[in-house]
């Protein structure tokens, strides 16, 4: 059964935007600005829905690759400054909402804001148009080990910190089905793994994950801590805070 891709994302904008007029009701965006190309519907919808701006702030290399899938974070973070480049008149004495379709590792993102920042932007929020990818895929997408992932044992406001945003805005998991589904009724079952680490062949455990990860690394998985070494860690996280 197809779908259309293109349907997709501007349903998945419609969904952000009530969201944000549900949670965030006294906001201050004065532009969206999404981060070319694939989060451009779901930005100019979104942008449409709350009756804001919407504006290309970003000119984009087409020669450079995907980053979230290049070896090495150094690599990764020249990347993105290669790849982009900041339009200052969009930015300069703003409150600019940035829509991306998803936050990765949070290299890219983290960059992005900088450059928004540096562009002149006052304050730079972040929208994801798909939710924390917390988990890997295993169905044939190289993406990163859970540890690398950003929204991993991370709360929103943690993930806001580590990428410098102002403020952060994920899809929810129940909406992004919801656009799916409203691009083809006909749609009922998901593989949404990435998002909730329910794996839909259901042989994926939380062992296999791990030999996977170490055989990526190259090193042998450390054994699990105590249940005393646990509460000690917690104990010096909580005194570090």
């Amino acid at each position: 059964m197809a779908i259309s891709v293109y349907a997709t994302r501007l349903f998945m904008g419609e969904y952000l935007a009530d969201k944000i007029r549900r949670e965030w009701k006294d906001h201050d965006i004065d532009v969206v600005i999404p981060i070319p190309d694939s989060s451009r519907p779901s930005a100019l919808q979104l942008a449409n829905h709350l009756g804001i701006p919407f504006r290309e702030g970003f000119v984009k290399n087409r020669y450079i690759g995907r980053t979230f899938i290049m070896p090495g974070q150094a690599m990764r973070k020249k990347s993105v400054r290669q790849k982009l480049n900041a339009i200052s008149i969009e930015f300069k004495g703003k409150n600019v909402l940035l829509v991306d379709d998803s936050i990765v590792r949070g290299t890219t993102s983290r960059e992005i804001v900088q450059m928004a920042r540096d562009a002149g932007a006052r304050k730079v929020y972040f929208a994801s148009a798909a939710p924390p990818v917390k988990f890997p895929n295993v169905y044939g997408i190289d993406m990163p080990t859970r540890r690398e992932l950003i929204a991993t044992g991370r709360t929103d406001e943690e993930i806001c910190r580590e990428i410098s945003a102002d403020r952060i805005i994920y899809q929810d998991l129940e909406d992004l089905k919801a656009a799916v589904t409203k691009a083809n009724p006909a749609i009922r079952d998901f593989d949404a793994s990435c998002f909730d680490g329910r794996y839909i062949t259901g042989d994926i455990t939380p062992e296999y994950l791990d030999m996977v990860e170490a055989a990526r690394s190259g090193k042998p998985k450390e054994p699990e801590p105590s249940d005393d070494q646990m509460e000690l860690d917690l104990a010096m996280s909580a005194t570090s805070l």
